[in-house]
């Protein structure tokens, strides 16, 4: 079998930038004035809890635990008003049917691998229509660096394969992919990558 691995926000559900904006308001609240860097390639774990790891350092915050589960509070409580306000976040095109041929395959075994809290990315892919997919999930909760989460979604899969793919929207999903020796397909402007699943579909 193949194995094929999702990123989700940019790469299956146009969220990015709105998630983006909600985690520094959550940041914000529990850490109010709090320096926050200009992008994401300025932190050397570009997934919820790198970030915020390196956020508690550039501010001198002490005791992390309380301080993380407040945040992560917050920001759940900020996603899921925006969807209520806003709707579900909108699929990348061909996203959904693009990630069920591959699930309903006999070639492919399917996992997620998210920089986002296993929270936000099930509350976002549960509105989105993708919450029926019963597929391994690894997310910031299971480790800091985003090769970590890969890995951890693939070892979820619990095979060896012939090929393991991942698709993603980011700089750190390509450079990821390559020091993993997986394959890469970018989604996306960002990269130039493919802007809908369907031409993959036909």
């Amino acid at each position: 079998m193949d194995a094929v691995i999702f990123d989700i926000d940019g790469t299956l559900l146009q969220s990015a930038a709105v998630d983006d904006e909600l985690y520094q308001q959550a940041v914000r609240h529990a850490l109010p004035g709090a320096h926050i860097r200009p992008s994401l390639l300025d932190y050397d774990y570009v997934s919820d809890s790198g970030i915020l790891s390196q956020i508690f350092v550039d501010n001198e915050v002490g005791s992390h635990d309380d301080l993380s589960g407040i945040i992560q509070t917050k920001f759940i409580e900020l996603l899921t008003d925006h969807i209520d306000r806003s709707g579900a976040f909108v699929e990348v095109p061909g996203a959904l049917r693009f990630l069920q041929h591959h699930v309903e395959s006999d070639e492919h075994a399917v996992a997620y691998a998210t920089g986002g809290w296993r929270a936000s990315a099930v509350l976002k892919l549960r509105a989105a229509g993708f919450g029926h997919f019963d597929i391994p999930l690894a997310t910031a909760d299971d480790a800091l660096d985003r090769k970590d989460i890969m890995l951890s979604a693939l070892s979820q899969l619990g095979e060896s394969f012939r090929s393991i793919t991942y698709y993603g929207d980011g700089p750190w999903d390509k450079e990821s992919s390559e020091q993993l020796g997986w394959d890469f397909v970018a989604v996306g402007r960002k990269l130039g990558g493919l802007e809908s699943y369907e031409e993959l579909l036909r």
